[in-house]
């Protein structure tokens, strides 16, 4: 892959250009569009008097989340880079904390609190993540090509895995590979190593399904593997890498949890309890589908207005716009966060450094993602695990990092253009 090339001896300036023509205002637009439908989403999902303090602590949470994106976006970029491993190191602590005083909601100790305010250090921990992968990789003299620089990555990934398996939350944690993985594509690592990287954790989850299917994507990989013709040993050692995670993924699901089962089992057939486990997903798919074209009318949704999706607010907040705005609201939403991946791609393919490009590309893999999976749990396609939909869940800790990585892309494209034009 094509490694790009960056020069970091070039001072810069923003003094000769006014602020207008520095702002990237379409992300910022595009966001604060993305926070207004999701206020109108939770407004209308929690209307009682018994649930409004959702939207009103969303709406105080919004209000933080615009000061902390501003002083992001205007901070010098060498803040934050010295910055990295210190954020990184701090949520690692936190994530620490919450194993041993967290509290315990739905079935993972998660949530750290200070007085009457909880937060999620899981969420702190995905900025801390890409601060760190950035710095590292931006490092000169790093090559990813080698085992040394990609253990290295791994491992800053790694260590916030581990920790968050011990709560335990496999939503959160499957985030973190999830932009390990976009990070590493992206920064040109050996193809070979990331189909590895890619090619286990799959296999194991085949397992899940059942030995058919074990066998027949374990097989499909391992010939995959052979065919890179990378040499006897490091094919041996693929494949073992392959086969061996998948039988231990068998392993792995005895220990699990009751609930984190179930989650499994309702993602591979909600049918199977309609009643019970697959309630969720089974009424989500209704309400997306109910609306129609048009949808039936803001706070006129029969299953967001009567309750039939528990927690809708958070974990389901994408059949809100579908059912009462219709395939018209569900592709609106679809759109802007399409966007603000597509801005994030593009700032990262122009930045001025690495450190710039990594962390705008850490950016849009984690946007890219939580839309992915949020979207696909509403309709179906992916089990629940607890991912919120950027800017529209409601939740103090996911909103203040969904701002905090808008911040880090404006700041990306401020310096950028400091640069072209100061």
């Amino acid at each position: 892959m094509q490694h790009l090339t960056f020069d970091d001896t070039v001072e810069y300036s923003t003094g000769k250009r006014p602020f207008i023509e520095l702002f990237d205002w379409s992300v910022f637009l595009t966001a604060a569009m993305l926070v207004a439908l999701g206020l109108i989403s939770i407004y209308s999902a929690t209307f009682d008097g018994k649930m409004s303090p959702y939207f009103i602590k969303q709406l105080q949470y919004t209000v933080i989340g615009f000061i902390v994106m501003g002083s992001i976006t205007f901070m010098p970029e060498r803040w934050i880079s010295l910055s990295a491993y210190g954020i990184y190191g701090i949520t690692l602590l936190l994530l620490v904390a919450v194993v041993v005083i967290g509290k315990t909601v739905y079935g993972s100790k998660s949530w750290l609190y200070l007085g009457s305010v909880g937060f999620q250090p899981s969420e702190l921990a995905k900025i801390g993540t890409i601060l760190a992968l950035a710095e590292f990789i931006s490092r000169k003299g790093v090559d990813l090509r080698t085992l040394r620089d990609l253990g290295t990555s791994v491992a800053i990934v790694a260590v916030p895995i581990a920790l968050i398996m011990l709560e335990p939350d496999f939503g959160s944690a499957s985030v973190f590979i999830a932009l390990l993985l976009g990070v590493l594509l992206w920064a040109g690592v050996d193809l070979f190593m990331l189909f590895v990287l890619v090619a286990a954790p799959m296999t194991a989850i085949s397992a899940f399904v059942g030995k058919t299917w074990f066998y027949v994507v374990a097989a499909i990989f391992s010939v995959w593997a052979v065919l890179f013709r990378r040499g006897i040993v490091l094919s041996i050692v693929a494949v073992s890498l392959i086969i061996g995670l998948g039988y231990s993924a068998s392993y792995v699901y005895d220990v699990l949890k009751q609930h984190q089962k179930d989650r499994i089992q309702t993602f591979l057939n909600p049918e199977s309890d309609p009643r019970g486990k697959g309630y969720h997903v089974i009424q989500s798919v209704m309400a997306v589908g109910s609306g129609g074209l048009t949808g039936k009318g803001f706070m006129h949704g029969t299953q967001t207005q009567l309750r039939y999706i528990p927690k809708q607010w958070t974990d389901f907040i994408f059949c809100v716009p579908t059912e009462e705005f219709g395939f018209v609201g569900g592709v609106l939403v679809i759109v802007l966060l399409g966007m603000v991946v597509f801005r994030a791609v593009t700032i990262a393919s122009v930045a001025r450094n690495k450190f710039s490009a990594i962390t705008s590309i850490g950016v849009a893999t984690l946007m890219l993602y939580h839309t992915l999976v949020n979207i696909g749990m509403a309709i179906g396609v992916f089990p629940v695990m607890g991912i919120p939909l950027p800017f529209l869940s409601a939740g103090g800790s996911s909103l203040i990092v969904n701002f905090t990585c808008i911040g880090l892309l404006l700041n990306a494209h401020r310096t950028r253009q400091s640069k072209v034009h100061g």
